[in-house]
């Protein structure tokens, strides 16, 4: 019962965010003119689009085997991408559900430790922001006039002094030191019992923190962060093309690369599935601070870009779900602890 609330109050939330975020997004919209400009649009850049966003998701899985190499040895990429495209499959229908399926799939599927592989994808989003802090300061050095001119009142030297500071934290969060003595030293004096939790769950998920034992490894998984991040800047960029204002407006990379960082910030902090709402209103009002935009054009952008990327989610994602055969979805304590998988009850056919 308690499960239960639980999940209804996170559903009327979750709902409530997408129904105020879409409310934003079509307020004061003119819908004939927005139908008109969708009609009008160039569909073949968003085309063009789909196998560059398919591509990412490989090259996800790719840098994910070389996070789980230092434990796992030798695993099958086949594995690792159809776990990666089933958790975006479900990510499309709730947020963040495919982040918890992911791990369990995988796992399954190499007879491991489901909370290791987990521990990997706490590693992996850890990575993602710190290359999403790079790639702003990237992008913030490029377009630093239009972002300020976007974001009046906003000290661009307060911005960069803060990534910094987010980076330091980011970074001693990687060295194991740093961690055990905040859990000693802060948490322990509060409470023994919430210290001693978290102390279990940062010692079971080190395993999958192994790659930081690998320097030699850095260097690769650095190429792959800023490839995927380039392939998911990339749709962005050539879906400008879709519309006639590329012809009186200078649209840069460097756009697009911003645009990817304020939905993905957005996204993050606040999710729903396929980022429907979020994403649509805050590139919306992006594109109309960034290019003074109407609009309608900055909506039918974004719903072109939205519409891209969840069409490869649920279209090829279908398949993958299909490979693994899943029938019923894992009980809350399958990522925790080691799970010894040949007792467990599959809920996965093969």
């Amino acid at each position: 019962m308690k499960t239960l609330s639980k999940n209804i109050i996170t559903w009327l939330i979750t709902i409530l965010l997408i129904v105020v975020t879409l409310w934003f997004a079509l307020k004061d919209i003119e819908f004939s003119l927005l139908i008109n400009i969708l009609s009008t649009a160039d569909y073949k850049w968003a085309i063009f689009s789909i196998p560059i966003v398919f591509l990412s998701h490989f090259v996800r899985a790719l840098r994910w085997h070389t996070i789980v190499k230092p434990f796992l040895g030798k695993a099958s990429v086949i594995n690792l991408f159809s776990a990666t495209m089933v958790g975006y499959f479900f990510n499309s229908l709730f947020p963040r559900l495919g982040e918890l399926i992911r791990p369990y799939v995988f796992a399954k599927r190499e007879k491991t430790s489901v909370s290791s592989v987990f521990a990997s994808i706490v590693f992996e989003r850890v990575l993602d922001v710190l290359t999403l802090g790079v790639l702003f300061a990237v992008a913030f050095f490029i377009a630093r006039d239009k972002i300020i001119n976007m974001l009046p009142g906003i000290d661009s030297n307060k911005v960069i002094m803060f990534s910094i500071f987010v980076l330091i934290i980011i970074v001693l969060s990687f060295y194991p030191p740093f961690i055990s003595n905040v859990l000693k030293f802060i948490v322990k004096p509060l409470s023994e019992k919430i210290y001693l939790r978290l102390l279990d769950i940062y010692l079971k998920f080190r395993r999958g923190f192994a790659i930081l034992k690998s320097p030699g490894q850095y260097f690769r998984l650095f190429i792959e962060s800023l490839f995927i991040w380039f392939l998911y800047s990339l749709p962005l960029y050539l879906m400008f093309f879709c519309f006639d204002f590329h012809n009186y407006i200078k649209v840069s990379f460097a756009d697009a690369l911003f645009l990817l960082i304020v939905s993905g910030i957005g996204v993050t902090i606040a999710p729903t599935p396929s980022g429907i709402g979020v994403m649509h209103t805050l590139i919306t009002y992006a594109m109309m601070g960034l290019y003074g935009l109407d609009k309608e054009t900055s909506l039918a952008y974004a719903t072109i870009n939205h519409a891209t990327s969840i069409f490869v989610q649920l279209f090829f994602g279908s398949f993958f779900v299909f490979r693994e055969r899943i029938n019923k979805l894992p009980g809350k304590d399958f990522f925790m602890g080691n799970i010894n998988l040949e007792e467990k009850n599959n809920n996965i056919n093969y």
